[in-house]
């Protein structure tokens, strides 16, 4: 399919991967192609609860319908591990502010012990900020992490066997702590004359990125140069799209797609909440050894000059972090911003 052609975002139905073989096959390779061709997608039937997906939206909105003062006692910048909430316009990409409000979880972790050896990017484990005044919070957001967890990591093998790898070829990458992190978005409503910079245009820099919106539009897909599609919103389904770790890994076969968010108009907001799997901060990247019709279509990743990929996780993870939160990068990795 060539981009000028795409005027849509595919749907992919996951209960058709414990099909007959027909039927698994079939999903593997519109996986496959909706990941090369777009690098996104709607997934329906994905079997995460929607109980639990109307708890996790209903207490998200709680959350920030809480007074500004509770939700500050839990502000990003008291922690190095970039974990917790950001007001407004504190956030940038490429520069410029986004105006949504957020709330950043990761793995609940143990911070890893810091030496003078220790690289920077071992300060990012560690435990999350919760809400005093939002108890039910933590036990919810920890619960739909879980059940994100196994259905994006059966997602990740179904990528490896619909590019004709061993199933279990990206397992080293995850091992036994996946990089998990979860992000509770509201984009309140924005004036005519204002900046409608939701979150300006990005890549998203780890495997697979989930997103469950609700009814109001925002997100807007580059499926070529300066040509946007809106991911519109589909009751009951995950927006999911490619990290560069996949592009990179695929030596550029998958492609992350760059991606923005338009705030809504004013009287109205939008909550979108999203979930990031990624690497285990130590893991190193290599380049998966496809067979040759698909290695011949790979046309190496895509690194943006002003953001160059790296193959260290960690290092890659730490990158974004600062440039996104400069109050969190000064207060605690100061040693690493270039005066």
């Amino acid at each position: 399919m060539s981009h000028s052609k795409i005027s849509s975002i595919p749907i992919i139905d996951l209960s058709k991967l414990d099909g007959s073989d027909a039927t698994r096959a079939e999903f593997l390779k519109e996986l496959r192609v909706a990941a090369r061709d777009v690098g996104f997608f709607y997934l329906i039937n994905h079997g995460v609860d929607p109980t639990l997906l109307s708890q996790v939206q209903g207490t998200s909105r709680d959350f920030f319908a809480l007074p500004q003062a509770e939700k500050d006692r839990v502000a990003m910048v008291n922690s190095r591990h970039f974990r917790g909430y950001n007001r407004a316009a504190s956030e940038r990409t490429r520069g410029q502010p986004d105006w949504r409000e957020q709330f950043d979880l990761g793995a609940e972790r143990q911070p890893i012990p810091q030496t003078e050896h220790s690289p920077a990017w071992s300060r990012l484990q560690g435990p999350n900020q919760w809400p005093e005044a939002l108890p039910e919070l933590k036990l919810l957001l920890l619960n739909w992490q879980k059940a994100m967890t196994a259905m994006s990591l059966k997602i990740l093998r179904a990528f490896a066997e619909s590019l004709s790898l061993p199933v279990d070829s990206f397992d080293p990458l995850y091992g036994d702590k996946p990089n998990e992190h979860i992000k509770l978005i509201r984009y309140p409503g924005r004036g005519e004359n204002e900046s409608n910079q939701g979150v300006g245009a990005h890549k998203d820099s780890g495997f697979l990125s989930f997103l469950l919106q609700d009814q109001q539009k925002g997100l807007q897909v580059e499926v070529e140069e300066g040509r946007w599609v809106d991911a519109l919103p589909i009751e009951g389904s995950f927006v999911v799209n490619i990290g560069e770790l996949l592009e990179l890994a695929t030596n550029g076969y998958l492609r992350a797609t760059v991606h923005r968010v338009v705030a809504p108009p004013v009287g109205k907001e939008r909550l979108s909440l999203a979930f990031f799997l990624g690497a285990k901060l130590d893991a190193v990247v290599p380049v998966f050894q496809l067979p040759s019709e698909l290695a011949a279509q790979a046309n190496g990743p895509e690194s943006d000059p002003q953001n160059p990929l790296l193959r260290d996780v960690g290092w890659n993870y730490l990158k974004g972090r600062l440039r996104s939160h400069p109050d969190v990068a000064e207060r605690y990795y100061s040693e690493l911003l270039v005066s």
